[in-house]
């Protein structure tokens, strides 16, 4: 058996993969590898300690890019049902609450990510505009989410790209938000 810290190298470079295709333009060829990086995050997530939240983001984002969210979606908010106190639990929970379309529950979320750091402020920034439906702030959240990545010397997967910005642009897409943001880091 696989312990939590193998199976989250192999979400990684599963999402490295993916990543690597998707800034090629090859989206198909990625949601294979985007599938497998969620799962991989998933077990991860199931071996690793109970606050080891940031395997949950990982399995959200690239089950959303996956187009495969609804399960994981269902998953993370029944494993976080009762977590609090963590900006990236609420992450999650954010993430999950906006793809089943409970806004309510994704401003909650947005609101407990606030104040660990800049980039969790971002996020929320993004969540509650789309839980809101504000076409003008989502777009000015997720523009400033982009310039965020464009300034990063190194990103997880060792891949340039603006992933939670490509995330939260498919979600935004789902509700007639999406801002159509360019970037050297977002694929086409």
């Amino acid at each position: 058996m696989k312990d939590a810290q193998v199976e989250l190298q192999e979400a990684i470079a599963a999402e490295s993969e993916a990543h690597t295709l998707l800034v090629r333009g090859e989206g198909e060829r990625a949601l294979p590898r985007l599938r497998d990086a969620a799962e991989h995050y998933r077990r991860s997530w199931e071996l690793a300690p109970p606050t080891a939240y940031g395997r949950l983001v990982g399995m959200m984002k690239a089950a959303i890019l996956a187009g495969a969210a609804i399960d994981a979606a269902r998953y993370v908010r029944g494993e976080l049902a009762d977590a609090a106190g963590s900006a990236t639990a609420a992450y999650a929970l954010a993430l999950a609450a906006l793809t089943a379309g409970a806004d309510a529950e994704a401003l909650e979320s947005a609101d407990a990510m606030r104040g660990e750091t800049e980039a969790f402020d971002r996020a929320a920034e993004a969540v509650t505009a789309l839980a809101r439906r504000d076409r003008e702030g989502y777009a000015a959240a997720i523009g400033a989410i982009v310039a965020d990545f464009e300034r990063r010397p190194e990103h997880l997967t060792g891949v340039a790209i603006a992933d939670t910005a490509l995330c939260i642009e498919v979600l935004a897409s789902s509700r007639g938000l999406a801002s159509g943001v360019s970037s050297p880091l977002l694929p086409e």
